[in-house]
């Protein structure tokens, strides 16, 4: 892969991009689908976010319940990532209070809290609060519930996103509650219009998993026709993927939640420098051919991070790459 510009500066400039290209959803939640959308701005024409609404920590995990809105953290880093130009609005959603009665809280998260009363609904806050950050696509809940996540560790249940991220253990089940809960309509027509989905990177099993589990989020998948790839992340999460390798995500998702095989997994071949008992996803090539998936190894890693995350510029040209003529 040829050099890449990553000061800031030049992140800028290769999003600042025509706006022709394919329709592309990506699916996930959290740091990692935030890269993932900086990145996949260089080549879509078109580019909506569904992400997890089973976020129970933080700024979220307080107002979600009290609001009975769905938790707004994750979706707010997906807009802020969607908007690449400085603004007051975005310094806004940014802002994050370290005092007072609203210590913790993301002003962001407010105000999408009150848009939600304003506009009558939480979608409607979301179109609203892209306009307000003129955002380069759509953020939209993989639900219009706030949903619990329940998973099944070593045959014990866990229930609750941040209980499960500190769980180690064997997955043999996840799934959301309400049990009846359905997807968001406009998530499942994204889906179904879309050119190329993209699953990662991202905690598995409580960002990526935490939306193929919404019931009919895996099925209109399965019924595109769209191109499906799988960013790989870069190293192992502690209490999710510990000791897990490249093909056992792919085998979980595949497992867990029935979602077809993805055409292309995007690993990075870049060292990468994680503390134990953390390491770097291995990928073997020939393990992953079994599942009739091609390996796209390129160097993904941000060097401007202080702690190892994929390069947005250099991902999206990855990614674009399965478009180019």
């Amino acid at each position: 892969m040829k050099p890449i510009g990553t000061e800031p500066e030049a992140l800028l400039n290769a999003l600042d991009v025509s706006r022709e290209g394919p329709s592309v959803v990506a699916i996930g939640g959290g740091h990692g689908l935030a890269q993932a959308l900086q990145g996949i701005q260089q080549y879509a024409g078109r580019i909506n976010a569904v992400v997890t609404v089973a976020d129970d920590g933080g700024s979220s995990g307080r107002l979600a319940p009290a609001l009975d809105i769905p938790p707004p953290g994750d979706i707010r880093k997906c807009l802020i990532a969607l908007t690449p130009d400085d603004s007051v609005w975005r310094r806004l959603f940014e802002y994050r209070f370290i005092t007072g009665d609203v210590e913790g809280h993301s002003l962001g998260n407010l105000i999408i809290a009150a848009l939600s009363e304003i506009e009558g609904s939480f979608e409607a806050a979301l179109h609203a609060s892209e306009r307000l950050l003129d955002a380069a696509g759509s953020v939209l809940p993989a639900s219009p519930l706030h949903l619990q996540l329940e998973a099944i560790i070593d045959g014990e249940t866990v229930s609750g996103q941040a209980k499960i991220t500190r769980s180690r253990g064997a997955f043999t089940g996840l799934r959301v509650i309400p049990s009846d809960a359905s997807a968001s309509e406009s998530a499942l027509e994204a889906i179904a219009e879309a050119d190329h989905i993209v699953v990662g990177p991202g905690s598995l099993f409580t960002s990526l998993m935490a939306v193929l589990v919404v019931p009919g989020i895996t099925e209109a998948i399965n019924r595109s026709d769209a191109r499906l790839t799988y960013v790989a992340n870069l190293y192992t999460q502690d209490g999710e993927t510990l000791g897990m390798d490249a093909a056992d995500h792919i085998e979980a998702m595949l497992h867990l939640t029935g979602m077809r095989p993805p055409g292309a997994i995007v690993a990075n071949e870049y060292p990468v420098q994680v503390p134990p008992p953390l390491e770097p996803v291995h990928v073997d090539g020939e393990v992953i051919a079994t599942y009739g998936v091609d390996l796209v190894e390129a160097d993904l890693v941000d060097r401007r991070a202080e702690w190892p995350s994929h390069d947005p510029v250099r991902l999206g040209e990855v990614l674009g790459g399965f478009f180019s003529s």
